[in-house]
């Protein structure tokens, strides 16, 4: 590994939403009067604004004069191609860390929580004011590293995606996908909104959510009382949780395969019949999707590849 002061530093920023709002509308005040008009708080965009630019102006100048380093927004991830030693720096919310994390191979990732008060900061264990500590020890290869486990989608015309949380194998829009999906070798016919396949990241994420939904809508319907249902997993599990959304039985149609484990000696493989609309994109980034269209087959399964968190 090169010296520290050859190393280059990526600090990676998201836009608040007023800079989505201002965006939308040309000016501040065209988007005061729009957040108003819904009789919503305008002054709560405005102070998140704030944190959140101030945090950046922190960080860039902790970086100036120092490291070598560039500074990228979220939606320029997909084709930036990080340095093998790049040290990268996430400005939260937590999500940021994941849609950045997908992107790296073996580049460690410190997440930065710009704003305690509003971010849960599960993956921001550091505060702005933290930078110029941990920044050095990470160079010095003296922070301890957390392994994250990723999914790895693989379709049949040679195309991949990564996943730090989940993939979404489904429609376009709010239809049914028609599809095949085996596990153990059998093929089953299926037809549903989609897939979600989970690591141990985001086992308490989308998937909670899935399995918390069914179970709730199976208590009432069974007069029964409603249960938790814990889906957690370890963050370097190696394995991944699948969870079949709204499948639908028919003449053509099974419900047999809804939930399963999928590892590296046993991935899931699903084969598209949907003649368009079909996707696969990954931890919510839907503008950075596959085409899943018939004849289209994906293999799901533990990737090669890992995240490496700071903490």
């Amino acid at each position: 590994m090169p010296p520290a002061i050859e190393r280059k530093v990526v600090l990676v920023t998201r836009a608040t939403r007023l800079d989505g709002l201002i965006a939308r509308f040309n000016t501040r005040d065209q988007a005061r009067f729009y957040i108003e008009h819904l009789g919503a708080d305008f002054h709560d965009y405005e102070t998140e604004h704030r944190r959140y630019h101030a945090s950046a102006r922190r960080a860039a100048e902790l970086l100036r004069g120092v490291y070598r380093h560039q500074i990228i927004e979220r939606s320029f991830l997909p084709n930036y191609i990080f340095g093998p030693h790049d040290v990268v720096v996430a400005l939260g919310q937590d999500g940021l860390v994941a849609n950045t994390l997908k992107y790296l191979d073996g580049q460690p990732l410190i997440g930065i929580n710009p704003d305690p008060e509003r971010n849960d900061g599960i993956l921001l264990p550091f505060l702005i004011g933290d930078l110029g500590r941990v920044l050095p020890e990470v160079m010095a290869g003296r922070r301890t590293i957390r392994e994250v486990t990723m999914a790895r989608a693989a379709l049949s015309d040679g195309q991949v995606l990564y996943a730090v949380n989940d993939l979404f194998i489904g429609p376009r829009t709010h239809t049914s996908l028609r599809y095949e999906i085996s596990t153990a070798g059998a093929w089953e016919m299926q037809s549903s909104s989609g897939l979600i396949v989970s690591t141990g990241l985001g086992s308490t994420g989308w998937l909670k959510s899935i399995a918390t939904g069914s179970l709730a809508i199976a208590a009432c319907l069974e007069g029964t009382t409603r249960e938790t249902i814990d889906t957690n997993l370890p963050w370097n599990a190696e394995r991944l949780v699948f969870a079949v959304r709204e499948p639908f039985p028919s003449r053509t149609s099974q419900t047999v395969t809804t939930y399963g484990i999928v590892t590296k000696t046993a991935p899931l493989k699903i084969r598209s019949l949907t003649p368009e609309n079909g996707v696969i994109f990954s931890d919510g980034i839907e503008a950075d999707y596959l085409s899943f269209n018939s004849g289209t087959e994906a293999e799901i399964g533990v990737a090669d590849r890992r995240g490496y968190l700071v903490s």
